[in-house]
């Protein structure tokens, strides 16, 4: 299962299908996904996509972003990055651009299209998946999740309780563009994060 998780994610890394089978507008760049599959990771990070940043590092949540998502789940960067914690696979690899108001695009289809299912399908020792945005929430949650994003993530408890496997928690994207939601949600900090850093615990030390 490594090996094909391996061969897998070399398919990926190489793909162009934005370019040479756009579904809607060309990318605005050349491609470069950014994705890190584990083969041992507990934990799936599923995110939007890269921003400008993480694009030009090559690297996932080399951002602003990335340092608030950290301090959500109560880890270093080292043990973020560390292959045998997480894995990290958002539902578009590569930067889609950015719209009028500088507002970075959703996450291209092509992506989850052509190979989500496979990729998921290869890491079966996930146990927990941390769904970030609407985009992620809709794929891996289905007709659980609720008509809002807040909704999705008032819900966190029920949703958790599912006999769903594996189990899946929503978040808001970590985005200081999400500030002013955070002040209006405050059981997300006071409740919400400390059942998650307490999954996190128990995942990172078992």
């Amino acid at each position: 299962m490594a090996g094909d998780l391996a061969r897998l994610t070399r398919q990926i890394r190489a793909c162009r299908i934005c370019v040479d089978e756009p579904i809607g507008p060309p990318l605005p760049h050349e491609p470069r996904p950014v994705v890190v599959p584990s083969a041992r990771a507990r934990i799936l990070i599923a995110g939007q996509a890269p921003g400008t940043r993480v694009h030009l590092s090559g690297k996932p949540f080399t951002d602003p972003s990335g340092d608030r998502l950290r301090d959500w789940l109560g880890v270093t960067a080292a043990e973020f990055y560390d292959t045998d914690n997480f894995a990290i696979v958002p539902m578009g690899f590569c930067f889609p651009g950015q719209d009028a108001k500088g507002g970075d695009l959703p996450p291209r289809r092509e992506c989850a299209q052509a190979w989500r299912a496979r990729l998921i399908e290869k890491m079966p020792q996930v146990e927990l998946v941390l769904t970030i945005g609407l985009y992620a929430q809709a794929w891996h949650l289905g007709a659980a999740r609720r008509s809002s994003l807040t909704e999705t993530v008032a819900g966190w408890r029920e949703i958790f309780a599912e006999p769903r496997v594996p189990k899946v928690l929503p978040l808001p994207h970590p985005s200081w563009r999400n500030t002013a939601w955070l002040k209006k949600n405050p059981w997300f900090e006071m409740e919400f994060l400390p059942f998650l850093k307490t999954e996190i615990v128990h995942r990172l030390s078992n």
